[in-house]
């Protein structure tokens, strides 16, 4: 089951450079924190947060309101807070700081994300690693594409380098599969098991769904919780590379889910690269 095809796009290419030079902010304020050492937090879900994250978010919120004061924001540390807008056919999913553990103990493998959903369905997604210089967006309709750009080097960005990317097709018997490198659950090794996985990668943050619409992985499945914010970017990027998303039972994954005891709590789901090759 391929993802729907989406609307006329909703940003213009000013309002996305304005967004894309925001992202890079973000990410330079992230480095910044960590250089000066900030410490952290635990938050009444468990999590940690940091400095980082809020100042972050911060940035990518003042983009936002300038260039798409219409569309709402549903935000990871602005929810946190009790700011909890309901889901309305379009709003925008930002994460500041994805993989906050990655981040605390030194890794690089955090993420600053910025989605669009429309209809329940993601349609646009901006990624990037700071700590790498990698950035991803996507489109439906439009596909993806990446570049490596160094925020500490570019105050406003250029896509000089950028180089489109698209999932590859699958192979059953040599199917490589992503997994997290802090929350795996027990059921996602035993979903790898069942399906015969022999090779499995290791990622943080929205990360893993970049490796497939990279074309580096096949398959990463998530048993354990995750947040709205934690997939709507990735999910665009995946979906305008060619892969999709499927709840456990093979539905649709679907964003928007503010009327629930948790607004935007997620299910399981497995995201998937290319089609399978046939026998």
């Amino acid at each position: 089951m391929s993802e729907p095809i989406a609307p006329k796009a909703i940003l213009s290419e000013a309002q996305k450079t304005v967004l894309r030079d925001a992202v890079l902010a973000a990410g330079r304020v992230i480095l910044a924190v960590r250089e000066g050492g900030g410490d952290h937090t635990i938050k009444g879900d468990g999590s940690p947060v940091t400095l980082a994250d809020t100042r972050a978010e911060a940035v990518l919120l003042e983009a936002l309101r300038r260039v798409v004061p219409d569309i709402i924001v549903v935000a990871e540390e602005a929810a946190e807070a009790g700011d909890v807008p309901a889901a309305q056919e379009q709003f925008f999913l930002v994460d500041p700081l994805d993989g906050t553990k990655e981040f605390i103990r030194g890794g690089t493998d955090f993420t600053v994300n910025i989605g669009l959903i429309h209809r329940k369905r993601p349609v646009f997604g901006m990624i990037y690693a700071p700590a790498r210089g990698r950035y991803y967006e996507g489109e439906i309709g439009h596909g993806a594409w990446a570049v490596d750009i160094d925020c500490a080097v570019h105050e406003k960005f250029d896509d000089t380098g950028r180089a489109t990317i698209a999932v590859r097709q699958a192979d059953k018997a040599s199917l490589v599969a992503v997994a997290s490198k802090s929350h795996r659950a027990a059921q996602t090794d035993a979903w790898l098991m069942a399906q015969d996985v022999q090779d499995t990668v290791s990622a943080g943050s929205s990360l893993k769904f970049c490796l497939l619409a990279e074309a580096q992985a096949d398959v990463y499945p998530r048993h354990g919780p995750t947040m709205e914010w934690d997939t709507g970017a990735g999910h665009a990027i995946l979906a305008a590379a060619g892969g999709r998303v499927e709840n456990l039972d093979g539905s649709a994954f679907l964003y928007g889910k503010y009327d629930q005891e948790r607004p935007y709590l997620n299910p399981g789901f497995i995201a998937y690269g290319g089609e399978m090759k046939k026998a």
